[in-house]
């Protein structure tokens, strides 16, 4: 039991601090909006708002599932040590990550931000480069036929209907 509360707190810090730093760049980049505010009128940042809380409900699924099942946290450096096929896990190869540009992109939506657009973008193509270069070799190796069984039969980034 204090294994997994202290798994679930380095998780809870890890989240906080690149919620933090992903906040804090984004808001930074405001200033480079200026005159582009008619490209984005109002009535996204209902929309932004939305995809938010989806983007956070994945997002935070998916971190309890790598605690309570992988027995580990979302970040690269202390990654969960049991492979997990669960949630939203059954859909995406990726759902956190699609979560966390969902949220990206909905903090742009919501602050009707074109440069915060174009941070999820980048961020977003280099989350695929991540995953393709770093991130799927890795768990290859790792865990084996169990994830390239996985691999075959669930798509990286959208889900099979």
């Amino acid at each position: 039991m204090r294994v997994l509360f202290l798994t679930a707190l380095r998780t809870v810090v890890y989240m906080t601090g690149f919620l933090a730093l992903f906040v804090w760049v984004s808001l930074s980049l405001r200033s480079l909006d200026a005159g582009l505010n008619w490209f984005l009128p109002g009535f996204w940042k209902g929309a932004g708002l939305g995809l938010m809380m989806v983007g956070a409900g994945v997002v935070l699924s998916c971190a309890g599932l790598f605690v309570v099942r992988g027995h580990g946290t979302p970040a690269v450096f202390d990654p969960p040590k049991d492979f997990v096929v669960l949630g939203p896990y059954r859909y995406v190869r990726n759902p956190m990550y699609l979560g966390g540009l969902c949220l990206m992109t909905g903090f742009g939506l919501f602050q009707l931000s074109v440069s915060i657009l174009v941070l999820a973008l980048a961020l977003g193509l280099l989350v695929h480069w991540f995953v393709r270069l770093v991130e799927e070799p890795g768990l290859e190796k790792r865990f084996g036929q169990s994830y390239l069984d996985y691999r075959r039969s669930v798509n990286r980034w959208l889900p099979r209907w």
